[in-house]
């Protein structure tokens, strides 16, 4: 499954809509793309959504779709 993550770059700073950044990644299912957004940065996961369907070719139709590999 495709995850959409949303974070913030900096765990030291009270979190910012403006400063808001995502990626996306393949996993499992919820939890283990948590655990890998957690192990492998220094990320303040604000929110995990899973893309399917329309969701998922709308996101893909961005420019800035890109997976992400750890």
């Amino acid at each position: 499954m495709i995850y959409k993550v949303l974070y913030q770059p900096n765990l030291t700073q009270t979190p910012r809509r403006e400063s808001t950044q995502t990626l996306y990644l393949e996993a499992d299912n919820l939890v283990a793309a948590r655990q890998l957004v957690e192990k492998n940065t220094p990320y303040n996961v604000e929110m995990i959504q899973e893309l399917t369907g329309n969701h998922l070719a709308y996101e893909q139709k961005s420019p800035d779709f890109k997976l992400t590999e750890f």
